[in-house]
């Protein structure tokens, strides 16, 4: 029996992920986070669509910042899995394959979208 040198406890938290795989991570968790939201989202549409009473219904159910948080919260994977997704369309186009720009395009997205998704929460609050 040869020598086995792969790991056998692997320590996910002590791995160093590289800027790509970070977005690539946020990318699924934010398609995730939009997926489990977007029901209760388009009841929200739908209310605010229905009358103007259902509309004045629905801002004073925002009132409350836990509401708020959710639809933050929708937006920002939102925002983020746009980016993101756009990043990915420009790698299938064959521009930021190589792998410093493609750490320098991952690190731009996770930025912009930082940026992005702050001012979203001070719109919304």
């Amino acid at each position: 029996m040869g020598k086995d040198k792969r790991p056998v406890n692997l320590d996910l938290g002590s791995l160093k992920f590289p800027p790509m795989a970070i977005a690539s991570i946020l990318h699924r968790v934010s398609g995730l986070v939009m997926f489990l939201l977007l029901p209760i989202m388009l009841c929200y549409l739908s209310m605010s669509l229905t009358s103007e009473t259902s509309f004045n219904d629905l801002s004073a159910y925002f009132a409350n910042p836990w509401r708020k948080l959710l639809l933050w919260a929708f937006c920002s994977a939102w925002v983020y899995h746009v980016m993101a997704g756009i990043r990915h369309i420009l790698m299938d186009i064959g521009i930021g394959e190589r792998l410093e720009a493609g750490r320098r395009i991952a690190v731009f997205v996770i930025f912009l979208a930082i940026v992005l998704i702050i001012f979203l929460g001070i719109r919304i609050w």
